[in-house]
């Protein structure tokens, strides 16, 4: 594998574009040509932004930077990808979520909804090299929440099943 930043973030990068494009398309009213091109204004947008600030040997450094969020401020890289197909921020708060976090990280792509909501993992692979390390450690996925009868989010939040 090469050490080409480009390369090693594709997965990551199109599991997330593919997220937030999902969340659009489900709240109706945006065409399919639009959303195709949004979301691959989307990746482009992140490639670019991520592009020095990838560490597949370190995930979590620059974790913060890699954050997409929404909360009551639209995230710069979705308003982009957004403008390009003529959605304005008005607009993208009325089809998405008011607070939506998600991390882009190398091997894992988890997001949340709500401030208080649960964190789902939508992608994870196993870091080349490294030994079953505790990946999870602080985090269960939603499964397991549902599993250990977490009780359920303070608001109610339509869950995406990721297929």
């Amino acid at each position: 594998a090469g050490s080409g930043a480009g390369a090693d973030m594709r997965t990551e990068i199109s599991t997330a574009a593919a997220f937030v494009t999902r969340l659009l398309r489900a709240a109706g009213g945006v065409g399919e040509e639009q959303l195709r091109c949004f979301r691959e204004c989307l990746q482009e947008a992140m490639r670019e932004h991520y592009k020095h600030h990838w560490f597949p040997l370190v995930p979590s450094k620059g974790s913060g930077y890699r954050c997409i969020r929404i909360n009551h401020k639209m995230d710069p890289l979705i308003g982009k990808a957004a403008g390009m197909i003529g959605l304005s921020h008005e607009r993208l708060f009325q089809l998405l979520p008011s607070e939506l976090t998600l991390w882009v990280d190398p091997f894992e792509v988890s997001y949340r909804i709500g401030e208080d909501g649960s964190i789902c993992v939508l992608y994870e692979s196993s870091q080349p090299g490294a030994k079953a390390a505790k990946q999870l450690e602080s985090r269960t996925s939603c499964k397991e929440e549902w599993r250990i009868g977490r009780s359920s989010p303070s608001k109610s939040y339509n869950m995406m099943t990721v297929s």
